[in-house]
């Protein structure tokens, strides 16, 4: 029997699933402060609509309000966020705080966006935002790598959904594509805002051969993920979660896939998939009700993402445990999702492939014979002891 056979029959623990490389796709830099952080910038910049001036009741309280099931709360959750980061210094330090903190949770690559135009209201330009951003973003690898991580962090920016400045930001993305920012993506509430609204940002996007990502199917259903890929031509979904409604499950366990989910399995289209954030906004009822056990089973490129790590007060290694202990996944299963994501991020393929040779599959192989030794040793303490 081998290292890997055995080990696909056992779970791994807290300790092994935070070393383990991870690859995030689908992170938010403005759902993702600490909360002290937050009230530093809010101190230091006269921020005053702050609902809590202690970091740890401010945790809670955003954590509260993104479970509340209360849009409107919701929201006002990232309006103390994005309010707080309206200033380069704000915006560097938020960037190397989110790099750092990634990397002390085992994220080995990560792509991480915010939309530029929310970041004005204190006289920067758009092009102050993304090099704020990016400073931030390097400081944090640097940082990092001093402190035995590694991490290599790309930028996406995104365009908000019910405003018209879309392709105004996907040149913003295309001017910057070799200086730390990889694609473009679209966010905000899906119901009455289409992607279809923003049709010149993406047709001059695919005629520049840059890439990007549409948030779709978290909330609205087929007919966005429908407009996503077949009028956009996005490269992957955020989200993409209600494909699952376009797959039939028979008492007797048969699976029929209509013709959009056969389409997204069969052209490899990503899923940027978020359990815990599905689970707050609706989509999901639980961990073990999450659509991610069935794309897994039914092999969807599917993936594992944070989405808001402070609303959601969650990380990569406890997105992981949450599945471990839904639906008993193990080391290898891990690897499968880290393998998906860093195959469908929108860095070149020979750095792609160089990620998941040199360094995920590696770190999984490591945790893997670690645990075997382990069972070994144990195996001989044992016998040792009858002896």
């Amino acid at each position: 029997m081998t290292s890997q056979s055995i080990q696909s029959g056992t779970a791994p623990s807290s300790d092994q699933i935070r070393r383990a490389p991870k690859v995030l796709l689908h992170d938010h830099l403005d759902g993702g402060l600490r909360p002290g952080t937050v009230v530093d910038l809010a101190r230091d910049g006269g921020y005053s609509p702050l609902p809590e001036s202690d970091a740890d009741k401010l945790g809670v309280w955003f954590r509260e309000a993104a479970d509340s099931g209360s849009l409107e709360r919701y929201l006002e959750t990232f309006s103390h966020t994005v309010g707080v980061m309206q200033t380069r210094a704000a915006l560097v330090r938020v960037a190397r705080e989110c790099a750092e903190d990634l990397a002390e949770d085992g994220v080995v690559y990560a792509e991480v966006r915010y939309a530029p135009e929310q970041h004005l209201d204190g006289g920067l330009t758009l092009e102050e935002v993304v090099e704020a951003v990016n400073q931030g973003f390097r400081e944090g690898e640097l940082t990092a790598r001093r402190n035995g991580h590694r991490i290599r962090v790309g930028a996406l920016l995104t365009a908000m959904r019910h405003a018209a400045r879309a392709l105004e930001i996907a040149e913003l993305a295309n001017r910057y594509r070799d200086q730390g920012v990889v694609g473009f993506d679209i966010a905000g509430a899906e119901a009455g805002f289409p992607p279809t609204r923003h049709l010149d940002a993406f047709e001059y996007l695919k005629r520049e051969n840059n890439h990007f990502t549409i948030h779709a199917g978290e909330a609205f259903g087929l007919p966005s993920i429908w407009q996503a890929l077949q009028w956009c031509g996005a490269d992957r979904l955020g989200h993409g979660v209600r494909i699952i409604d376009d797959i039939e499950v028979d008492a007797d366990g048969g699976v029929r896939l209509g013709r959009l989910a056969s389409y997204v399995r069969d052209k490899r289209i990503p899923l940027e998939l978020c359990p815990s954030s599905n689970l707050q906004t609706g989509a999901a009822t639980s961990y073990a009700e999450h659509p991610i056990g069935l794309l897994r089973r039914l092999h969807f490129r599917a993936t594992v993402n944070t989405d808001n790590r402070l609303m959601s007060g969650t990380s990569m290694s406890r997105e992981f445990e949450h599945l471990v202990d839904a639906f008993g996944y193990t080391l290898d299963d891990l690897q499968w999702f880290s393998v998906n994501a860093m195959k469908s991020a929108f860095i070149p393929f020979d750095e792609r492939l160089a990620m998941i040779n040199d360094v995920i599959k590696p770190g999984y192989a490591e945790l893997k014979s670690e645990w075997l030794f382990q069972q070994t040793a144990s195996t001989r303490g044992s016998v040792a002891e009858e002896g």
